[in-house]
């Protein structure tokens, strides 16, 4: 028989939200703890998302321990203080997604787009900041930079918090932080330099 995970809205979100929970608690999840890089274990990850769309459950299990960290890694700077949630919700929409993937070598890149998706989505639901002016953002090894940002991340809008995430957290290319964010390079590029600058302007205010 095969066993799929919880139906119901309220039990998917219950059994994501343990799973997330537990990663935090052993420091895996959130912002950028000692989360699942992209691509590690990728033979093992590859040959548990062909099992999990056959419906294997502890493939499934074993998928969700390996994706929680990573998706809450990419969730964190982009929802903030409901990243947690964006992280259920982004996984929920892999699992329920799967057996869309055809090329099961490509997870970490499909997922990413999902998680980001979804962060944005969450941060959008709950957004009461306004998004900030122009300005710049502090110079690579700056003094600055070993302050604590989260308060400034916080009056950024959700795109501005995702571009930045993607281009100097993540470290994508131009063009394959567009295809995450499902942009024109060209707007990816502007939305850097706008976010950029918004983060110094507030860094400054």
């Amino acid at each position: 028989m095969r066993t799929t995970l919880a139906r119901s809205p309220t039990g998917r979100k219950r059994l994501f939200a343990s799973r997330y929970d537990r990663c935090v608690s052993a420091g895996e999840g959130g912002s950028g703890g000692s989360g699942v890089s992209e691509g590690s274990d990728a033979p093992d990850a590859v040959r548990w998302v062909r099992a999990a769309q056959r419906g294997d459950a502890l493939a499934m299990s074993r998928l969700l321990d390996e994706l929680t960290p990573y998706v809450g890694r990419l969730c964190a700077p982009i929802a903030l203080a409901d990243g947690p949630d964006a992280a259920q919700e982004a996984l929920i929409a892999v699992f329920q997604n799967l057996r869309s993937l055809r090329e099961p070598a490509a997870l970490y890149g499909w997922v990413r787009r999902i998680a980001v998706r979804e962060a944005i989505r969450v941060a959008r639901r709950g957004a009461r900041q306004q998004p900030a002016e122009l300005a710049e953002l502090p110079a690579p090894g700056s003094p600055e930079l070993a302050v604590d940002v989260r308060d400034v991340l916080d009056r950024l809008s959700p795109e501005h918090r995702a571009i930045l995430m993607l281009r100097e957290v993540e470290g994508l290319d131009e063009r394959t932080a567009a295809e995450v964010l499902e942009v024109s390079a060209g707007t990816a590029k502007s939305r850097l330099s706008r976010a950029k600058a918004a983060f110094r302007k507030q860094w400054t205010a």
